[in-house]
């Protein structure tokens, strides 16, 4: 199998950020950083949009803590994909020192990634997408590991704390997920009966279950520990960031599947150099304690502060293929070096430049068993999508670029590298913050 070659041939990013400044050079009231972007990629087409962070620092006493923050995104490409985004966080809006993450998303992808399930397990052959092998026959269509899904999602976390002297808080949310799935509906003239896509051959062969195979209902109760030492959260240098999430989805409220997930994650931060260089690590597992979850909820990953999609990708294995490493039980961890290599002003703001290289590790711990997909399983293999083995560790690493104002609006370029042609080739994000 050859390589599939979907280079992103430019990207364009310019920041900028306007505050009110008090005498001692600490940001006050309302400041807002944003990036807008443009890029090509030969899956997707032209991305363009724009992301706004709006942050309020009040008196600036607690600076570099906020007082309130607001994250607005929206994006598309050419090619039909969207990102809608409203995320608000604050300490101080509710009474009895209650802090609020709150998220209203509105997600659209023409062609979402799909590999079936149980990491290894699941064969991914470029050639299939591979325009260059068009003449040999081996090309089938650039979606063929695709499908489509709308997403409309509401959550909201409370925290507070429980223990003042230990940083222990508790947390509750609640969340609605209404999804959409079908396939992929592009116009291709290389989509045909005889290419098909994977996703509707798991259709066809009912790997997916019937009742699955078109999305659903996910309303959710979040329950939960968090014990947070960080010493700064957008760029910790020191301390333990770690918690214990129950997410329950019930029959009772309107749910068309029921099931309970464990998520457990800690994060721990070293300075090496003092305000200019730390190591930081993320350690995680998600997995399926009761019921039976449906495939479309397998690749989110629920944190405490937002909930992330694909295990691979941008969010959790930078340069394996996004959704790459799904299943009823799924371990990975990070570790990465920081490095600010330059703290000045700009307009009188706080500004730093920053390196970081990491290494990113997962793997399928419990496999996807679903009754349909394990009862149907002899036909996957069959057909040359699944082969009958265990998963084993999937590796990427790779480096980035970080440009920080005000410590808090944080824009971040990675380039990451598979470490397996079974996982891809490479991947290069352009987002905000540090993914831990």
């Amino acid at each position: 199998m050859t390589k599939s070659n979907k280079p992103l041939f430019f990207v364009f990013v310019i920041i900028f950020s306007i505050g009110v400044l008090s005498a001692q050079d600490a940001p006050t009231g309302w400041s807002f950083g944003g990036v807008p972007a443009v890029a090509y990629n030969s899956d997707t087409g032209f991305l363009y949009g724009a992301i706004l962070n709006f942050y309020n620092y009040g008196d600036g006493s607690q600076y570099p803590e906020y007082q309130h923050s607001t994250y607005l995104e929206w994006s598309r490409t050419t090619k039909g994909s969207g990102k809608n985004i409203i995320q608000f966080d604050s300490k101080y809006l509710l009474p009895w020192d209650l802090r609020i993450t709150a998220d209203l998303s509105y997600l659209t992808e023409a062609a979402l990634p799909f590999y079936g399930f149980n990491g290894a397990e699941s064969i991914y052959n470029s050639d299939f997408e591979d325009e260059d092998l068009e003449e040999s026959g081996e090309y089938l269509t650039k979606y063929y590991y695709r499908h489509k899904r709308d997403i409309l999602k509401f959550s909201a976390d409370f925290q507070k704390k429980i223990l003042e002297d230990y940083n222990l808080r508790a947390l509750l949310g609640f969340g609605y997920h209404n999804t959409e799935i079908g396939d992929v509906d592009i116009e291709d003239e290389t989509i045909d009966d005889e290419a098909d896509e994977l996703f509707s051959k798991y259709k066809n062969y009912e790997l997916i279950d019937k009742d699955e195979e078109e999305g659903g209902l996910t309303n959710f109760i979040k329950l939960g520990l968090v014990f947070d030492t960080r010493d700064n959260e957008p760029n910790p240098m020191r301390g333990i960031w770690t918690e214990t999430l129950v997410t329950h989805i019930p029959d009772a409220i309107g749910n068309d599947f029921s099931y309970t997930l464990l998520t457990a994650t800690h994060r721990q931060y070293f300075t090496i150099i003092e305000n200019d260089l730390s190591i930081a690590y993320r350690i995680a597992y998600q997995g399926v304690i009761s019921g039976e979850i449906p495939f479309f909820m397998l690749p989110f990953y629920i944190g405490s502060y937002k909930t992330d999609e694909g295990f691979g990708g941008s969010k959790t294995l930078r340069g394996i293929l996004k959704n790459r490493i799904v299943g009823n039980g799924v371990g990975f961890a990070n570790i990465e070096a920081r490095w600010k290599f330059l703290h000045t002003k700009l307009f009188g703001q706080d500004l730093y430049l920053a390196l970081n290289a990491f290494v990113d590790a997962g793997q399928v711990i419990n496999k996807y068993d679903n009754s349909n997909y394990v009862n149907n399983l002899d036909y996957a293999i069959g057909i040359g999508a699944v082969e009958d083995k265990d998963d084993t560790i999937h590796l990427a690493y790779g480096g980035g670029f970080r440009i920080a104002l005000n410590q808090n609006f944080i824009v971040a370029v990675d380039f990451g590298l598979a470490g397996d042609e079974q996982d891809g080739t490479s991947g290069l994000y352009i987002g905000l913050g540090y993914l831990y």
